[in-house]
């Protein structure tokens, strides 16, 4: 994977441009400050709010979520790439992430990884033509004693083999879930005739 190189000198959006975060995505944002000791540390909840609003984040959003948090944009930016959940520019529908710690490793990992690529047709953080998935590899999944192991969205595959790829892939349903999500973003709407008098 190669890095972008940022030019510190030069905006990367235009200026006097609209805003890209929305008054909602705002308003829940700054909902989360009751929770923390400070503004800042509200960061990491905003990049995911604004990540699953966007579908990524871009360094005009960055801005936006800086002056929301009354932080410096380069703290923003700096938090955002430390993290590889996190994208500056459009992602898939799906993320693939395939593990590459060494149990993964070990059991069959990199194979798994050259199938992804293979039937997929991309590399490490790129998406492909209509827009389905994108691939990412990640140090550790968490889930060490099924290797190797893979990711798409939120459902974890375990003990994959290389030759399981095509079929894992071709399967529309291999992203859901059934554990219910929690409540801390996505909290159900109530009407007034639910909530208690």
């Amino acid at each position: 994977m190669s890095w972008q190189t940022i030019d510190r000198n030069v905006s990367p959006y235009a200026a006097g441009s609209e805003p890209v975060l929305s008054e909602g995505v705002r308003e829940k944002i700054r909902s989360f400050f009751p929770r923390y000791d400070t503004k800042r540390a509200v960061l990491l909840p905003a990049l995911h709010m604004v990540q699953d609003a966007l579908g990524h984040v871009p360094y005009k959003a960055m801005a936006e979520i800086a002056e929301v948090l009354e932080i410096h944009p380069s703290d923003v930016l700096d938090t955002l790439t430390f993290y590889t959940h996190f994208w500056t520019h459009p992602k898939g529908e799906k993320v693939v992430m395939a593990c590459r710690s060494i149990s993964c490793e070990l059991t069959g990992g990199r194979e798994v990884l050259d199938a992804i690529k293979s039937h997929l047709g991309i590399g490490e953080h790129e998406t492909t033509a209509d827009g389905k998935y994108s691939l990412v590899t990640e140090e550790c999944l968490a889930g060490c004693d099924h290797g190797p192991c893979m990711l798409i969205n939120e459902k974890l595959h375990k003990c994959v083999k290389a030759a399981d790829v095509p079929k894992l892939l071709d399967d529309a349903k291999n992203d859901r879930i059934e554990v219910p999500r929690s409540d801390l973003f996505d909290a159900p709407e109530r009407s007034n005739s639910n909530q208690p008098s």
